[in-house]
């Protein structure tokens, strides 16, 4: 099993991201966690660049690739002005051409938010469940709000919050167990 993380922070200090690194040491054993790491090489979504006579812009062909290997998505988004960051919806937007098939479409996601504040992102993840809904995207039931990350992360950015780690387990294994092929016994 393999997921793919998209962090909708660019800030090299991003509790996002370091949520989304924390992740993939709480995975369940045998499951690959890749953190996307090109989101801010993506140029502005833009449909004249993708079109089939356009050579695709290598940071979305990157995307896309990356996105068509991984068995499950979890996109981790701060909460900038009530929504999501707008370098995370060109992402999506790149991800979900629906003129050319989107590579979301019936992609399992889940999602989760961390804020400096105290309500952990919950309306850039209601935002994103309704956007990667519309994009195609079978996004899990039950989202993952960390409120008051200083408190939850050191100074590295090491999750320091057993609660917090406990809920990001659980919300990955929950990613894992929907994303896997049903076995059906003969």
């Amino acid at each position: 099993m393999r997921i793919l993380v998209l962090s909708g922070s660019l800030r090299a200090g991003s509790y996002n991201t370091a949520l989304a690194r924390a992740a993939a040491g709480l995975a369940p054993a045998g499951v690959e966690v890749e953190l996307f790491k090109g989101l801010g090489l993506l140029p502005h979504y833009d449909e004249d660049l993708d079109q089939s006579d356009v050579e695709t812009p290598t940071a979305v062909a990157d995307l896309r690739s990356r996105i068509d290997d991984a068995d499950a998505l979890l996109i981790v988004t701060p909460e900038y002005n009530g929504s999501v960051t707008s370098v995370l919806k060109n992402a999506i937007d790149w991800a979900s051409a629906r003129h050319r098939g989107s590579w979301l479409q019936g992609r399992t996601v889940a999602i989760a938010g961390v804020t400096t504040g105290q309500y952990g992102a919950i309306w850039a993840q209601q935002e994103l469940r309704r956007i990667l809904g519309i994009a195609g995207a079978r996004v899990i039931e039950g989202d993952l709000p960390v409120s008051r990350a200083n408190e939850t992360f050191d100074e590295s950015g090491v999750l320091i919050n057993p609660l917090v780690a406990e809920r990001l387990r659980t919300h990955v294994a929950r990613l894992v167990r929907e994303a896997s092929p049903i076995t059906v016994a003969a």
